[in-house]
């Protein structure tokens, strides 16, 4: 602790972590520029600070200079599934503060933690049974005290309080929502066995192993077949290889395995991996989706199709898949997606073993909690950069271009109300001469320009000429496409939100987003994720976020970088008219975007 130091600790758990501090001479005072301004610079100990933080808290904004941290419940709990203690918490914090911590933020660390594994499931012999327990009376005395705990077990006159296996779900939602994780060690039914066994040659005789994360994920996951294991999330980058992390978790249970992913493509992607990195053959694959419903010792679907049915008022046919066969493990592909019909099935699945892979656990709906009791608490993370200087994922350059509204758009922005202004501010005009320019200037790459709203990448696909792929896109047309982009018979692709997931195109190196939902912070780590495949000569990926000067447009924006923020990335603000002097090279522009003005004179967020 130290006055030089950038983080200020807060009594309501809110972190403060100055980016940025003030330069001084050999005087000791403050350096000005030429204007007679205060020279600032990146804080010596901002990225350590940012590093630290990150096992424990939660980035929530990240202005220029000053990025804003909360620790929770969930965030600790998630901490504490790795390891993490509260000495080591108290100790960073102390480290990296300004000022002294308020003792009332350390204590309700303290109390989270102690909480963590004081209750426990265990199973009860051989039976079929299992017994709620605690390593406090008192604190199984206070649960007992809530209607929607005690409705779920049965308390016999020894004062023991047994739990039905179809209620071991559901209990532990009903604790997490009073602030009472659960330690699940009642164990998993073996499931019917499945020898999954991984080459050393791909099947086109290219040499295949596990990265050492990708083994150490697998083996934290499996716990060595513990009742401790078995149940959890895995989070690694996009492009990391989640689905060989997967697969090496599948020949550690060696059982038959049911995959949920986010759709069709990704569907297909998960069998042409299995079928070409394990000893699985085709007649043990299945696929089950619109196309195609084989049920087979791995079975891979999604949860589109699981979630399915005809009205709202009738059931939903295809949530059967989940009892239909003995599975020994459900792997839940970009879990962060998991919709809430499957939730409540998974409630009931408590005694398979269950993993989930993402590239973050942030969930816009705020249900991190039903991740944590239903699949499991976090057990392996790698940060971003930690793999990005490994050479396992690709560098990556973000790049935010702000561009102005005309004066008809602003006037009918400023009219608008809260919704419309931001697809106003996202559907910008000027930002097709951006990307135009950004074209120019990367002539030659693999370009991918996604976008939320149709009529806008529709738009655009037809200006520049460019093939689009939308959610109305035939299956087999997709695929074609994808083909020829990783070919380079085509060089940039347009796609609406179904670019976010399941695009398999290691040759892309830069993207270009023009719109986005909201402040889906989820959505922005997808999109970077699209490009992050390690390159073959060793380049870059670039990725722009065109935004809207001014607008909600930018507000959202600014909310969407914060999981990218708090994994180290930044973003270089670029004005517009000043983007070919800012990157290099000629650009289409000229007199088709205004200049921004003085007072948003960009930086380094």
């Amino acid at each position: 602790m130290g006055p030089t130091e950038p983080l200020m600790v807060q009594s309501d758990g809110t972190l403060m972590l100055h980016t940025v501090h003030t330069v001084t001479d050999a005087a000791g005072r403050p350096a000005k520029d030429e204007q007679g301004r205060p020279v600032t610079a990146e804080h010596p100990r901002y990225q350590a600070a940012r590093d630290a933080l990150a096992p424990f808290a939660e980035l929530e904004k990240s202005p220029d200079y000053l990025h804003t941290y909360r620790v929770t419940a969930i965030s600790i709990w998630n901490a504490a599934a790795l390891g993490v203690t509260a000495e080591e918490i108290e100790r960073t914090l102390d480290e990296f503060s300004c000022v002294p911590v308020p003792p009332g933020i350390l204590e309700r660390i303290r109390g989270w933690l102690e909480r963590y594994g004081l209750l426990r499931i265990e199973r009860v012999g051989d039976e079929e049974r299992f017994r709620l327990v605690a390593g406090d009376p008192a604190a199984l005395e206070d649960v007992l005290g809530h209607a929607s705990v005690r409705g779920r077990v049965e308390v016999d006159d020894a004062g023991q309080v047994f739990v039905d296996p179809l209620e071991r779900g559901t209990l532990k939602q009903a604790l997490i929502r009073i602030g009472f994780p659960v330690d699940d060690c009642g164990g998993f039914v073996e499931g019917d066995p499945l020898d999954v066994r991984l080459r050393t040659t791909t099947l086109g005789g290219e040499p295949f192993g596990l990265r050492d994360y990708q083994q150490r994920a697998a083996d934290a996951f499996h716990a060595g077949g513990a009742a401790s294991g078995g149940s959890g999330v895995v989070v690694l980058p996009c492009g990391a290889g989640k689905t060989v992390t997967g697969m090496a978790a599948m020949a550690k249970v060696g059982a038959k395995t049911l995959i949920l992913t986010t759709n069709t493509v990704a569907v297909r992607q998960w069998k042409q991996e299995l079928l070409d990195k394990t000893e699985l053959t085709e007649d043990q694959v299945g696929e089950y989706t619109g196309d195609c419903k084989e049920v087979r010792p791995v079975t891979i679907t999604t949860y589109q199709m699981v979630t399915w049915r005809r009205s709202k008022a009738e059931e939903f046919e295809h949530l059967s898949l989940f009892g239909r066969e003995n599975w020994g493990l459900v792997i839940y592909d970009e879990v962060h997606l998991l919709p809430a019909p499957v939730f409540r099935v998974t409630a009931e699945l408590q005694a398979r073993r269950r993993l989930g892979l993402t590239a973050t656990l942030v969930r816009e709906d705020g249900k991190e909690d039903e991740v944590f009791c239903l699949i499991g608490p976090k057990r392996y993370d790698v940060p971003w950069k930690v793999l990005e200087g490994q050479g396992f994922i690709a560098n990556a350059k973000c790049v935010e271009v702000r561009v102005p509204l005309d004066d008809a758009e602003r006037a009918n922005y400023l009219a608008a109300g809260s919704r419309s202004k931001f697809r106003i501010a996202s559907e910008n005009a000027a930002k097709t001469a951006v990307v135009q320019a950004l074209l120019g200037l990367h002539a030659g790459d693999r370009v991918l320009i996604i976008g939320q709203y149709i009529d806008q990448v529709s738009h655009l696909a037809g200006i520049l000429n460019a093939p689009l792929i939308t959610g109305k896109t035939p299956q087999a047309d997709r695929e074609d496409l994808y083909a020829k982009f990783r070919t380079g018979e085509v060089s940039t692709l347009v796609v609406s939100k179904v670019g976010n997931f399941a695009i398999d195109l290691p040759d892309a190196n830069v993207a270009i987003q023009i719109s986005g939902t909201f402040g889906s912070r989820q959505e922005e780590a997808q999109r970077l994720g699209r490009i992050l495949r390690p390159k073959s000569d060793g380049s870059d990926a670039s990725f722009y976020a065109v935004v809207t000067l001014a607008s909600k447009d930018q507000e959202f924006a600014e909310r969407r970088q914060l999981f990218l923020t708090e994994q180290g990335y930044s973003y270089r603000i670029i004005e517009a008219h000043a983007l070919e002097a800012s990157l290099g090279g000629t650009s289409h522009l000229g007199s088709q975007v205004a200049s921004v003005g003085p007072d948003d004179p960009g930086g380094v967020r």
